[in-house]
């Protein structure tokens, strides 16, 4: 397993990120921005860079630039009462290759002094990819089912989560044997880490585990969304 070379991001890293908190305006910002890429920034995009690698292993097809698997630092506002323009937490999401970056289930971590967190799943479906997971759920309860109960994912992902409707939605049985799973809008699972994993050598081994652990519940969430892709793509060949 390809763990290896991510030494932990430096006390000063998170040492910013404790001090943004308590200063969380753009005046204390832009002056310690250099620090922010030194520290903070360049670090996660060589922790991106080394989960990529040990991807090759078991999810090739959830490799992503680190440019682009990074999230920024700025917060959207628009519709939140919390003005404050950082983010306190850096992070990180892996998509499968092929669909859009909101489409389908993908693997996400993020660090903090507070806390790391480590999970994946389908966190905002769009209505169609919800009726597509429901779908493949009714149709493949059983394997779903094993997946989810799954005793190591649990030990080291806690439970499934995720909102749910308070009745079948239209076009399900109430009595359907997935019926909990069916109604649900989002499915994933999550965990917490000992922050102090930020700054050692063992972040890296304890995010690309519970990845892996993730991998087959990821993949099925993703297939409906994977086969209809090949359905279209096949059907403009003879277009």
């Amino acid at each position: 397993m390809r763990t290896s070379g991510f030494a932990g991001f430096p006390p000063e890293g998170m040492r910013f990120l404790t001090a943004l908190a308590r200063n969380n305006r753009r005046e204390w910002f832009q002056p310690r921005k250099e620090l922010y890429e030194t520290t903070v920034r360049r670090p996660m995009l060589e922790l991106v860079s080394r989960i990529n690698g040990a991807l090759l292993d078991f999810a090739p097809d959830y490799i992503c630039e680190p440019e682009k698997a990074v999230f920024r630092i700025y917060r959207d506002t628009r519709f939140s009462p919390d003005k404050t323009p950082y983010k306190t937490h850096i992070a990180a999401v892996f998509h499968r290759r092929g669909l859009n970056r909101h489409e389908g289930a993908a693997y996400y971590f993020s660090v903090s002094p507070k806390e790391i967190s480590v999970g994946g799943g389908a966190y905002m479906p769009s209505s169609d990819v919800l009726l597509a997971v429901r779908s493949q759920i009714a149709a493949r309860h059983g394997e779903f089912t094993k997946l989810v109960s799954d005793r190591t994912v649990r030990k080291y992902l806690e439970d499934l989560k995720g909102e749910s409707l308070s009745r079948a939605p239209k076009g399900f049985q109430p009595s359907h044997p997935a019926a909990d799973y069916i109604r649900m809008k989002q499915w994933y699972f999550y965990t917490a880490l000992d922050p102090t994993l930020a700054v050692t050598n063992r972040l890296l081994p304890e995010i690309v585990k519970r990845f892996r652990l993730l991998t087959p519940f990821i993949e099925f969430l993703n297939r409906p969304l994977t086969e209809r892709r090949k359905v279209l793509l096949d059907g403009r060949k003879f277009v």
